[in-house]
Parts: structure tokens; C-alpha cells; sequence
């Protein structure tokens, strides 16, 4: 992995918020669920009465020769009608299974606006039936529900997801008189409006230079026609339709993590928990906590590889450098390092109960010797044994 691209500067010569005619392209609202500790095989050929098929991709960008994708299950939707803020919608849900035990929804919706400012609405989206999110957790119900007879270990109910919002721009952008305009022109006079969108804030104005700054500093581009700009919370991408699946599904891998780190870290402060008070109040139950001690420990260091896999790059090209930046964004090396730590202090409980169950055996072992050579001593005194 390189460091994350260059950023794009401000020049002076840009074009004016009010010459744009519109905006097309679409609204992906990406859902991390953690289901089970594995999901050991497919239910049967088919999830929510779809069908199941491997999930591809085949990026566009140049890259290694040798290119490496994590390739989860996944179902495709119907596309369903709904009423959006702007009218009737087309809203598609795609829906991947990785073995690691999570699951990805995905709910694709398109829009057509006027200003950066009107996607601002589909933040937290509504439609007349009711939120995007109830219905999406009415989803990932189902979808437990459906996977948990083949799963190892599955969840009693789901968590709180984490999401993560991608507005997915399709050049060129046209001015009123029909002009399409160069990306990195509109993208340095529209950087504030671009910055109100990531952090849902409808006025643009009241943000300050420092926040707006913050929120579009990792940006990046590889043709003149395309940008990705990632913040903690959501995301812009501009770029051909064709080309929205591979940068979506690096974005989708790295939302995954985050969710698969933070549920592992709620189970390591279980875990702990458990075994300070197991220790504190029940001392005859150690060899129990001596065993599930073992058991976490085995469970970890097997996510922490399969975690790692599924987003394994190699080479300097476009795709690891959003991920490098998304994987900054949210802190995934900060929570690897938490993890890592509270895995740490359960090795070393479990190396302290190991030594204590040691040092008894030692101290039971010298006084079963101790024992032996007073009877020894004793039966020699009564003369009940010759010397």
C-alpha cells in the first residue's frame, strides 16, 4: 500500500454554483451486520427467495496482473418502487454473505437533483412508507433468521449496524448551455458544498474554512473525469456508472471491518468481564475460564486472519489508496490496536491462570513427597519397617 494520492488544489478559475443544470446518478446506503462467528455454508441455493451467485468484479483502473479480490455470495433484489424526497424511485438491494460470519446490504437509489445541496435530504433517507433503515433492518432480520441453522455461533438478535452513505455522481456535469465541465474545475468551486454534503449540513455557508478542509482532505482522482472523496461518515464519488462497482465494493469491505472489529472488541469486554469476576467470586471455576480463555484466544487469531483477507491489495493502485483512506477515516488501525491490546491482557490472564494451575500441581506433587517421606519416617520410628 502507498500513501494516500495528492490532493487537488484551488485555483481561481471556477465555475459559478449557478451555471450547473443538474445532477444525475445515484444515493448507495451501505449496511455492515455482524451475524454469527462463522457462517460454515450456504443455506441452500437461494436467500430471501432469490438466488444465490458468487459476487465479481473486474476493475477498470490499471492494476496488478495478479488481481486479488475477496469474492463473498451474494443476492440481488427486485427493484421496488418507492417515493422518495424527490418523487417515485427505483430502489434496488443487493445483499452479500461473507463467511466470516457478516452480512452487506446494500440499497442503491437514484436521483436526479438540481444543487450538491439537495442530496443533503437523502441523508438519513425517508420514504412515505417509512425509513430506509427500518426497512433494511427489517432485512437483515430475515436474513439471520434464514442463516442461522448454518451458522456457527449466530447472534441471539442483531447489534446496531454501521453504515456508511455513498453519493455517487455521474459526469459530465453539464452547464445550462449544454458545456460539460471539467471534474477537477467543478470539484475546486464546489469543495464547500461537497463538504456540507458529507457532514449533513444543509447550509454550506455556516461550515468553516477549517471544517470544510477537514471533511474533503482525502480526496483523490485517477483519469480528469473522476474523484473520490471519503469522510468518516459518508462519501462522493464522480465517475462513470460502469466504474461506481469496484469503488463501492472497497468502500463495502472496509465498512465490514469496521463492524466485524467493533463487535469482536463488545466480545473481548464480555469476555473480560466474565473472567475478572469468575476469578474474583468463583476461584473453583478457573479450569472453565482457563478453557474459554483458550477458546477466545483460537476464535481471534482466526478473525484476525480472515478479516485481513478479505481486503488483501497488492501493488500501488488506485483501489488500495481508497481503501488506505477509508481505512484512516474510520480508525481501522486504532481499533486493530485496541482489539489487539484486550487480546494481549486476555493472553496474559490466561499465561496467569496457566502458572497458577502450574504452581498448584508443583505445590500438591512436593506435598504428596513431603506426605510420603513423613509415613516413610513414621513406620521406620513404629519399627513397623525394616531400614
Amino acid at each position: 500500500m502507498i500513501a494516500i494520492g495528492r490532493e487537488l488544489g484551488k485555483p481561481s478559475d471556477a465555475t459559478p454554483v449557478s451555471a450547473i443544470e443538474t445532477y444525475t446518478g445515484e444515493v448507495v446506503y451501505l449496511f455492515a451486520f455482524d451475524l454469527a462467528y462463522e457462517i460454515a455454508r450456504l443455506p441452500s441455493e437461494q436467500l430471501l427467495g432469490q438466488p444465490i451467485s458468487q459476487f465479481v468484479i473486474d476493475a477498470n483502473k490499471r492494476s496488478p496482473r495478479q488481481l486479488f479480490f475477496y469474492r463473498p455470495q451474494m443476492v440481488r433484489l427486485p427493484l421496488e418502487e418507492r417515493i422518495g424526497p424527490f418523487g417515485p424511485v427505483q430502489v434496488q438491494f443487493v445483499i452479500k454473505l461473507l463467511s466470516m460470519g457478516a452480512v452487506s446490504i446494500r440499497a442503491h437509489v437514484p436521483f436526479k437533483v438540481p444543487t450538491v445541496s439537495d442530496l443533503v435530504e437523502y441523508h438519513d433517507l425517508q420514504f412515505t412508507t417509512g425509513p430506509l433503515h427500518d426497512e433494511v433492518m427489517r432485512m437483515a432480520e430475515r436474513v439471520r433468521q434464514e442463516v442461522a441453522p448454518f451458522s456457527l455461533r449466530p447472534v441471539a438478535q442483531l447489534s446496531e449496524e454501521e453504515a456508511y452513505t455513498v453519493f455517487c455522481l455521474e459526469p459530465p456535469v453539464r452547464t445550462v448551455n449544454g458545456d460539460a465541465v471539467n471534474i477537477q474545475g467543478w470539484w475546486q468551486a464546489h469543495r464547500r458544498q461537497v463538504a456540507a454534503l458529507l457532514t449533513q449540513e444543509p447550509d454550506g455557508t455556516r461550515l468553516s474554512e477549517q471544517e470544510s478542509d477537514e471533511s474533503t482532505g482525502r480526496c483523490l482522482s485517477y483519469y480528469q473525469n473522476d474523484l473520490v472523496v471519503a469522510d468518516w461518515d459518508a462519501a462522493l464519488v464522480v465517475d462513470e456508472r460502469r466504474n461506481f462497482e469496484e469503488t463501492l465494493y472497497v468502500m463495502e469491505l472496509a465498512n465490514l471491518q469496521l463492524a466485524e472489529l467493533e463487535a469482536y472488541d463488545r466480545i473481548l469486554d464480555d469476555a473480560l468481564v466474565r473472567a475478572y469476576r469468575d476469578l474474583r467470586e468463583r476461584p473453583l471455576r478457573r479450569r472453565d475460564v482457563l478453557r474459554e480463555l483458550r477458546e477466545i484466544r483460537i476464535d481471534l487469531a482466526r478473525f484476525s486472519d480472515e478479516l485481513s483477507n478479505i481486503t488483501k491489495f497488492f501493488g500501488d493502485w488506485h483501489l488500495a489508496r481508497i481503501y488506505e483512506s477509508l481505512s484512516a477515516r474510520f480508525h481501522l488501525s486504532d481499533w486493530h490496536r485496541i482489539v489487539d491490546e484486550k487480546l494481549r491482557t486476555l493472553n496474559d490472564l490466561y499465561q496467569l491462570l496457566h502458572h497458577d494451575k502450574t504452581n498448584r500441581w508443583m505445590l500438591i506433587l512436593e506435598t504428596t513427597i513431603v506426605l510420603l517421606f513423613v509415613i516413610d519416617l513414621i513406620l521406620l520410628i513404629l519399627g513397623l519397617k525394616t531400614p
